[in-house]
């Protein structure tokens, strides 16, 4: 059963902003009799993936920040004593293909990613549909703590099908159905073949600022982690966005954030951070 939800979740998978005004092709109407306009402003819609990608040719430099848990107090200034930052950069290979890689500070992991467009709403498709996939490397795992650590042992892997839909100019919806597996892991508090499914959307509440949230539920019964909740905000600022959010994971990484969720909404658990996108 495993093995052939495995086929299906790869299968799934595998089935041009300007620096003057990134929110150019998303808030007016499309010059095309069939084509829709992105259902996102931005590549991410809080801290997992959109639909949107980047055009050909063009560069992304990224800076995402998540500070520590604000339910901490002032002890720890609300959680700014405490922070996981991830910097990466972002290439359109072609105007449905975009490279990346990324590293950050939390486990000192890198990805590389690769994302590209399998359908494009019009009117005769009702929805965007973008394959998504990661390589993580955990470069913080010691061999003192693994004596028989391999590469191999490093690495874990991420495969997404994201379907989005443009509803009108204010309102997009996405589900998200995700496979991680991870090479090295603890079978007490979690599996190494993980599958989760999410939901987000976005809502425009004026020409260059929306409201997002995500939710994704991961489906491991072993899992220790909490489900990703994220809430945030987008802001167009002409050469780049820039978005505001609040997060029960602190982790930027793809797979880190869908699978190590620590922090509890009701209590207050959370963390405040900001994704920064720049241009070239």
């Amino acid at each position: 059963m495993t093995k052939t939800l495995l086929f299906l979740s790869i299968f799934s998978s595998v089935l041009a902003f300007s620096q003057e005004d990134l929110l150019k092709d998303i808030d007016t109407i499309s010059t095309s009799n069939t084509s829709s306009p992105p259902a996102f402003k931005a590549l991410q819609i809080v801290t997992g993936q959109s639909t949107k990608l980047t055009a050909k040719n063009e560069w992304y430099f990224v800076v995402a920040h998540r500070f520590g848990d604000v339910s901490e107090g002032f002890k720890n200034f609300f959680g700014l004593d405490g922070a996981s930052t991830k910097l990466g950069a972002i290439y359109g290979l072609t105007d449905g293909i975009s490279l990346s890689l990324s590293r950050e500070t939390n486990m000192k992991t890198f990805e590389f990613g690769a994302k590209y467009k399998l359908l494009k709403q019009n009117d005769n498709v009702p929805v965007d549909i973008v394959g998504y996939n990661v390589m993580a490397i955990n470069t913080d795992l010691d061999k003192e703590a693994y004596p028989h650590l391999k590469f191999g042992d490093r690495l874990s892997y991420l495969t997404q099908a994201l379907i989005s839909r443009r509803f009108n100019d204010s309102f997009s919806l996405q589900l998200s159905p995700s496979y991680v597996h991870k090479n090295l892991y603890e079978p007490t508090i979690e599996s190494n073949n993980q599958f989760l499914t999410g939901l987000g959307g976005r809502y425009k509440i004026s020409k260059r600022i929306s409201v997002n949230a995500e939710y994704f539920v991961n489906f491991d019964k072993n899992s220790f982690y909490k489900n990703p909740l994220s809430l945030g905000m987008d802001i167009e600022t002409g050469g780049h966005v820039f978005q505001l959010l609040f997060s029960n994971s602190q982790l930027n990484s793809d797979i880190g954030y869908l699978t190590n969720a620590t922090g509890k909404w009701e209590k207050g658990q959370v963390f405040f951070g900001f994704n920064l996108y720049r241009v070239f």
